[in-house]
């Protein structure tokens, strides 16, 4: 075939073409605005796996909530598992800031791991919002100005569960502690508690996270002769202590036990007909209102599982911090943080909270009876509410927490 020379320009008008296209699509690319990156890291495995499912999810729900994007940029979710391990978790924080670019990072389950992380996001300016961890450390002496500590703390825990205990006339204590830095908060504070209203804590065990065989734990807690049996732990620690003292008969012979964090996906795991009369904290429930029912139907479209006060939690950090950015203008951490603090936090968790100073969010709990299955309307119909407790009464007094940077 012989190319002609308006052959040859065409080709080389095409070939041009070509190029530009490419160019354009390059520049493009360069000019597309970057990802703001938001990361979850939990313990998906292991002891609080059940607890933890879900929660990518609910800051998916977040950030549909926000229309996708902040300032223009598109919205990138990160998720790792930090294995209850302080170590672990702290590498995977220290990579996800260094090398990933992650601005904020929520979920963080296990005390110990939450402190550990709280460390490296100081050192790195960073937001961290807890979700998930309990020990009032995180807005005391671990405080942090880019910190945030968002579902419930040991204190608040202890101030109203083991109020309402004592209250109802246990005012004898042996407690059954996970050996970690949780479950050491949680017996100190609920201890304090139980002294300030004239009670006796009469002894107390200490049992290795992941426990599987409580019998040795519970018989010491048994022959203590305690009024109360305090369950310092959670997950599934807490399911196995509560379904084996059912086997040991200690509800039958006159003690009772207090659940000191429980959530809904416990109550179910262990049914009602073991669960019934248990008295417990949380801070939100599906079934509270028409927007909590209708938030609850959203979430469970992605995850086909009752939410807990964990998943909310995450949804409502995540909404929350994206706002902020917002309304900031930037990703800026300080910058982020202080709009934080002067924004009130409203969502389907949420009513006007207050984030503090010292990083605590403050806001209404709840103190819940478990049903008995005469009273349940369906399987996830569980709780019926005793008591609303503002967050002023709820929540440690900012200047009793010692957080460093905190004046007067």
């Amino acid at each position: 075939m012989r190319f002609t020379p308006s052959m040859r320009m065409i080709g080389i008008a095409a070939a041009a073409a070509g190029l530009s296209a490419l160019g354009v699509a390059a520049i493009a690319q360069a000019q597309a605005p970057a990802p703001l990156k938001i990361g979850v890291m939990e313990g998906f495995s292991g002891v609080y796996g059940d607890l933890t499912a879900g929660e990518v999810e609910a800051m998916q729900l977040a950030v549909e909530d926000v229309g996708g994007k902040v300032l223009g940029r598109p919205i990138e979710i990160l998720s790792a598992d930090h294995q209850t391990k302080p170590d672990v978790g702290a590498s995977i924080a220290r990579r996800w800031y260094d090398v990933d670019g992650v601005k904020m990072i929520t979920g963080l389950g296990t005390s110990s791991v939450a402190l550990a992380v709280r460390k490296i996001s100081q050192e790195k300016g960073m937001i961290d919002i807890n979700t998930g961890a309990a020990s009032a450390d995180l807005t005391g002496p671990s405080c942090s100005e880019t910190g945030a500590h968002w579902v419930y703390d040991t204190y608040a825990l202890a101030h109203v569960t083991g109020s309402a205990m004592v209250k109802a006339g246990g005012d004898s204590w042996f407690f059954l502690t996970a050996d970690y830095a949780f479950g050491h908060a949680l017996e100190r504070d609920v201890t304090a508690v139980v002294k300030a209203a004239g009670g006796k804590v009469l002894g107390g065990v200490r049992h290795p996270l992941s426990t599987q065989d409580f019998s040795s734990f519970l018989l010491q807690a048994q022959a203590s002769q305690a009024k109360i049996i305090g369950l310092a732990n959670a997950g599934q620690d807490t399911i196995n202590s509560i379904k084996q003292a059912g086997e040991f008969g200690i509800v039958k012979g006159g003690q009772r036990l207090a659940g000191l964090l429980v959530f809904a996906t416990d109550v179910q795991s262990l049914t009602l007909p073991v669960a019934q009369g248990l008295v417990l904290t949380e801070s939100f429930y599906w079934d509270l209102n028409d927007e909590t029912r209708a938030w609850t139907k959203r979430y469970r479209a992605k995850k086909d599982k009752l939410p807990s006060m964990l998943t909310a939690g995450v949804y409502s950090s995540t909404l929350h911090y994206l706002k902020a950015v917002q309304a900031a203008g930037t990703d800026d951490a300080k910058a982020v943080m202080a709009k934080m603090r002067e924004m009130p936090v409203n969502d389907v968790m949420t009513k006007n909270g207050k984030l503090r100073e010292d990083g605590r969010l403050v806001r209404d709990m709840y103190l819940f009876q478990v049903k008995s299955p005469e009273e349940s309307k369906s399987k996830d119909d569980i709780y019926k509410l005793l008591a609303t407790v503002p967050g002023d009464q709820a929540y440690r007094p900012l200047k009793e927490g010692k957080c460093p940077f905190v004046k007067g």
